[in-house]
């Protein structure tokens, strides 16, 4: 029997990458009959205008307190080099538009080094045209599939599946099997609990 683990994320969400190697270690381990569906959730819409300094404050606060509990590290240039935006549905288009390159998980880590470790925006399309490029993507197919109806059509349903999961946290993550869905709980830094938690509802809550 197949089950869905979901993976509730957005590209550009602080914590999403603090979880990206605790993350990294869950798929290794995983058994062989659990499908990984990637849910990019859409943190903030397309916004052109600057960020404004309390949620600059805001967000950089999050960063300091990422880099205590878990001790992941972030490029603190980016406030200086970049003018933040409010906005990550590019990106999540982004995946979507890897995806259809097979490069959807290389893409979500692209874009994470890009915005926290290279000090670039993501929330700008030079950026992400930048990352496609270093992925060796075919460029031409990505950018129409970026922008195309198809690919914005299927970001507003992993939106709507998101919402229909009750999966409100970046990350989040949550097994289904037939119509029910069971929450896992996210702990950072150890990937044995989570998979214990997997291991358990896969193997008892069933029967």
């Amino acid at each position: 029997m197949i089950h869905t683990l979901y993976y509730v994320y957005d590209p550009m969400c602080s914590w999403c990458y603090a979880f990206r190697d605790t993350f990294k270690e869950v798929k290794k381990n995983l058994d062989s009959n659990i499908e990984i569906v990637y849910v990019p959730g859409g943190l903030a819409s397309h916004n052109k205008e600057p960020m404004e300094e309390a949620l600059r404050i805001q967000i950089q606060g999050a960063w300091k307190k990422i880099e205590e509990v878990v001790g992941t590290k972030f490029n603190y240039d980016f406030w200086t080099k970049c003018t933040p935006k409010r906005s990550t549905y590019l990106a999540c288009q982004a995946t979507l538009a890897a995806k259809k390159q097979e490069k959807e998980e290389e893409i979500i880590e692209a874009i994470q080094n890009a915005y926290y470790l290279n000090a670039k925006n993501p929330s700008d399309e030079e950026t992400i045209f930048e990352v496609a490029k270093e992925l060796d993507l075919d460029f031409k197919k990505f950018k129409n599939d970026l922008y195309s109806e198809e690919t914005i059509q299927e970001f507003y349903e992993k939106m709507n599946l998101r919402k229909k999961l009750h999966l409100n946290s970046f990350p989040s993550l949550a097994i289904k099997y037939k119509k029910e869905i069971y929450p896992i709980n996210i702990k950072y830094n150890n990937p044995q609990a989570i998979l214990e938690q997997i291991k358990d509802l896969t193997t008892n809550v069933y029967f």
